[in-house]
């Protein structure tokens, strides 16, 4: 006589980490900062200036943080204004460690239409 076996326990699917790319509008007195200014040499002015980060929680939280000083970004501290929501809109969740080369295509991206754009 053979034993039962028991049955399988079913696997779920290993979730993966992700990061939310998200955009911030800086105000345009950024402009006075060299650093900044020499980073974005091909700036139209008819485009804003902004930053660009990721970030596992919800960016208005995230952006919440930078203005609290928490993990900041010297810039958004000092000169952000708000998120911009249609420009992320569309942009799934990326996989953590694709994270990092996602936003800096994103910034290039926007650096490409003439946007200021700042990214760590």
């Amino acid at each position: 006589m053979a034993l039962a076996r028991e049955p399988r326990k079913k696997r779920r699917p290993k979730r993966v980490a992700t990061k939310r790319l998200y955009v911030i509008r800086l105000d345009p007195a950024v402009l006075g900062v060299s650093r900044f200014r020499e980073a974005n040499p091909d700036h139209r002015p008819d485009k804003p200036c902004v930053y660009v980060g990721s970030t596992g929680n919800d960016p208005q939280k995230r952006f919440e943080q930078h203005l609290a000083g928490y993990k900041a970004a010297r810039f958004v501290t000092k000169f952000g204004i708000g998120l911009k929501q249609p420009m992320t809109r569309n942009l799934l969740p990326v996989p953590w460690p694709e994270a990092e080369a996602a936003e800096r295509r994103l910034a290039a991206k926007l650096r490409a239409r003439g946007y200021a754009v700042w990214q760590n």
